[in-house]
């Protein structure tokens, strides 16, 4: 799954990357290598630190888009500080690459993993990858579905929130424990 990622980060690297005179030549597979690690740690790091809501909603098309979501921002904002601290380049050139390429790759991931027909990628595999098997259990699809659909602003207020999750699980009076501690522990509550 992880290689497919770093496959995803090699095909959008063209211009931002290898055809980039801020970057050398011999650097380019290393940048790549970084671009993929910065966006898989970014996700990893998201999961673990209570953003299952952000990454749902980004992979669900809510949000604004990839490019304006909370997720591509936080990640493009460390890889940007990687490239100035591991390649040396100026914050304006880092800036460039990461802009062009991480809501490039976090496109195609979003689409591959909501494409049926694509089995380079499934939401299930990716974040159970990504969470180190913490989200094996929770139906993803289920939830992205429901995302997508707007059938989780349960609460009316525009938006999908902890409660509006939490309120899948709770539906047959389940009050907690089990799946429900898991959901919350992904949620940092």
């Amino acid at each position: 799954m992880l290689d497919n990622l770093f496959n995803l980060v090699k095909q959008s690297a063209g211009d931002a990357i290898v055809n980039n005179p801020a970057i050398p030549n011999e650097k380019n597979e290393e940048v790549i290598a970084e671009a993929s690690n910065s966006i898989t740690g970014g996700l990893q790091g998201l999961l673990s630190q209570g953003g299952l809501k952000d990454v749902l909603k980004m992979f669900g098309g809510q949000d604004g888009g990839v490019e304006n979501s909370n997720v591509t921002r936080q990640i493009s904002g460390g890889f940007v500080q990687n490239l100035m601290d591991k390649f040396g380049l100026d914050n304006q050139s880092a800036g460039n690459v990461a802009n062009s390429v991480v809501p490039n790759v976090l496109s195609s991931l979003v689409q591959k993993t909501n494409d049926s027909n694509d089995k380079s990628f499934d939401i299930q595999s990716l974040f159970n990858n990504l969470s180190g098997g913490k989200t094996a259990g929770i139906n993803l699809q289920g939830l992205l579905s429901k995302v997508k659909g707007g059938a989780l602003d349960l609460d009316g207020d525009g938006d999908t929130d902890m409660q509006d999750l939490l309120s899948v699980f709770n539906k047959g009076g389940n009050s907690g424990g089990g799946l429900m501690d898991k959901v919350k522990g992904l949620f940092g509550s």
